[in-house]
């Protein structure tokens, strides 16, 4: 958890009871409520937390049969709002399940059975359970830098954030998030990440953690200086080329497929005198890449360098290129986005091709995800 920024939480969940059976007349007592993660839009695990502070989420118990209702009815189920972007599991980190759309459903804790002729007309408890939720998409976008690329004074100009910005490294410690407001009253959220530097996947300073954070973004935008970086008098200088390859091999070493999400390059501090005879030669250094990684330590040279979608040179400080950036940042998403809608309508299709060829005679398992149908 960071400030007013919450990514994980531990619930305490607990079904129904059932109710009584009424042994004389063979009645039935109602089953317990089940305990359900529902997934909202609109939530977050903060407000969640704010809500119910306790973190106790218990379903209605069964009704007792009667005489004059021999089937009791079942106890109230309890709904848990959680934002899309959930993963749930249990407390020994096996997953219960992922919610990843508005309306998903996953049931946690079912409700006891109520009492009948088999249980001896006793009613069972409800399921038990402690799950943890972990956020695992935190904004659409992640901005990817070493320290003192103007990642903070970007997160300012692009959006509503207001960073704490400073010329020292290690400015950001923490998640600020920051909304893109377009005319259209589109939203695109954007996480300025703590400052990535080289070891991170050795979990040097902030490493790991930021690695995490990136895991949980759609898509990246890397933010270099054009000028290079070099973080302290004791390290050595890095051009925006060797930053743009070492930044690649930090996200590789961590993890692979972190290479795979689409990425942008904003080229920043332009305003810089030589800015454009520098940029010139990056342009020509990421088209070939090859022919210049000779420079680096073998160790040092990523299994594959990133395709940027866009590359975009801006200036935080005089704001050339901001709008340019907006533009393509909100291309990109959209881009994906079809694509991602795509590829699930053919595997939906997929779906439904094989299980027209075999049939099912088994009940779907528990821990299924389950989404509103979508009627054409």
């Amino acid at each position: 958890m960071y400030g007013n920024f919450i990514d994980n939480l531990i619930l305490f969940t607990r079904g129904g009871s059932g109710g009584m059976g009424y042994p004389r007349l063979g009645g039935e007592g109602g089953k317990g409520g089940d305990v359900w993660v529902v997934a909202h839009n609109k939530m977050t695990l903060k407000q969640l937390k704010d809500k119910y502070p306790q973190k106790r989420f218990v379903a209605g118990e069964g009704a007792n049969s009667r005489v004059s209702a021999l089937k009791g009815s079942k106890g109230k189920d309890c709904e848990i709002p959680v934002p899309v972007g959930i993963s749930v599991t249990d407390e020994n980190g096996k997953i219960i399940g992922e919610l990843n759309k508005e309306k998903d459903r996953l049931l946690v804790a079912e409700g006891g059975l109520g009492g009948k002729l088999l249980t001896n007309f006793l009613p069972l408890k409800g399921q038990k359970r402690v799950i943890h939720l972990d956020l695992k998409l935190m904004a659409d976008i992640g901005l990817v830098g070493f320290p003192n690329a103007g990642k903070s004074s970007l997160l300012s100009q692009i959006s509503h954030a207001k960073p704490a910005i400073a010329d020292y490294a290690f400015t950001t410690l923490k998640p600020e998030l920051g909304k893109i407001m377009y005319n259209d009253f589109k939203q695109i959220s954007v996480a300025d990440l703590p400052g990535l530097i080289e070891g991170a996947h050795m979990n040097k300073g902030m490493g790991h953690k930021f690695l995490k954070h990136i895991e949980r973004t759609r898509q990246l935008l890397f933010v270099v200086d054009i000028s290079g970086f070099q973080l302290s008098s004791q390290t050595q200088y890095r051009t925006a080329f060797e930053t743009i390859i070492l930044l690649t091999k930090e996200l590789e070493l961590y993890k692979e497929e972190l290479q795979t999400k689409p990425a942008l390059l904003a080229v920043n501090k332009m305003d810089l005198p030589d800015a454009q005879d520098k940029f010139r030669v990056l342009m020509n250094q990421l088209q070939n890449p090859k022919d210049f990684l000779h420079v680096f330590e073998k160790n040092m040279i990523p299994e594959r360098t990133i395709e940027f979608q866009h590359i975009i040179p801006i200036s935080a400080i005089t704001r050339e290129g901001i709008d340019e950036l907006k533009n393509c940042i909100r291309k990109s998403l959209d881009e994906h986005a079809n694509w991602e809608n795509d590829a699930y309508h053919k595997k939906q299709l997929l779906n439904l091709q094989i299980s027209n060829t075999v049939s099912y005679s088994e009940t779907p398992s528990k821990n299924t995800v389950t989404s509103p149908r979508m009627d054409n």
